[in-house]
């Protein structure tokens, strides 16, 4: 379903968030409060992730479909996904399955930790229980931000 999945490149982050932003938008926010989507929406917000991109802090892989994003997977600190979205042409085709491979490819071959942290928003628990995560918690909240702590062990 991809043309090719990569990490990304700097110029690509403003498309990135935009799919990003309008996939939250639809499938998250309908069950967030307004402090949960305005503290979602700083946290993507551009010159913030470019920042933290630029120094290392972040990581970003992109599904490339004719030209455009079809997927985006970021994560901090090697082995944490903070971000995992796929645009809604594309749910349910194997797009999220493949950043991920790919992510979980690279967290292998570093020095990190062999496992994987997420925090997954209730829409996306049962992937991450697909792909192996187990809960580490019950749903929390924080700033408004619904999610649920998940590891994987690789």
């Amino acid at each position: 379903m991809c043309d090719e999945i990569r990490k990304m490149k700097p110029e690509e982050m403003k498309d990135a968030l935009k799919l990003v932003k309008n996939v939250f938008m639809e499938f998250e926010a309908p069950d967030y409060s307004e402090e949960g989507i305005s503290a979602f929406q700083d946290f993507i917000e551009i010159n913030e992730m470019e920042k933290r991109f630029n120094a290392g802090l972040l990581r970003f892989w992109v599904c490339k479909r004719d030209g455009e994003i079809a997927g985006v997977l970021a994560s901090r600190n090697i082995n944490h996904i903070c971000l995992l979205f796929v645009h809604k042409a594309y749910h349910k085709r194997g797009i999220a399955t493949r950043l991920f491979g790919e992510f979980k490819e690279d967290v292998l071959k570093s020095e990190a930790d062999r496992f994987i942290t997420v925090n997954s928003s209730p829409y996306a628990v049962g992937f991450y229980h697909q792909m192996g995560f187990k809960d580490m918690d019950s749903e929390l909240e924080k700033d408004g931000i619904r999610f649920v702590p998940m590891k994987m062990m690789l």
